[in-house]
């Protein structure tokens, strides 16, 4: 790959996420997407873009994952004591 492709614009960043370029500058202000600044332009590297996207697909597999229904415990019988009651109270 040429090296003048590896380090992107907002422009192309936006083309290849399918976002607004406001979006993308946002993301790399906020810290949320891997960027540096040039003066006063947002630059990214392809490398850091796909390994992120590649991340965020792996976090949300995880996601759902957590996410199914795990087996309800078995609740084992207790004789629980009801609140504001004293076990032993003396009636008047």
């Amino acid at each position: 790959m040429d090296k003048a492709k590896d380090i992107m614009n907002t422009k192309e960043v936006s083309d290849f996420l399918k976002l607004h370029p406001f979006t993308v500058n946002k993301l790399a202000r906020e810290g949320k997407i891997p960027a540096f600044k040039i003066g006063a332009d947002w630059r990214f590297h392809r490398k850091h873009i796909e390994r992120w996207i590649n991340e965020k697909i792996v976090y949300q597999q995880q996601g759902r994952e957590r996410r199914k229904p795990s087996p309800a415990p078995q609740r084992e019988a207790r004789d629980e004591k009801k609140p504001g009651k004293k076990e032993n109270e003396d009636t008047k």
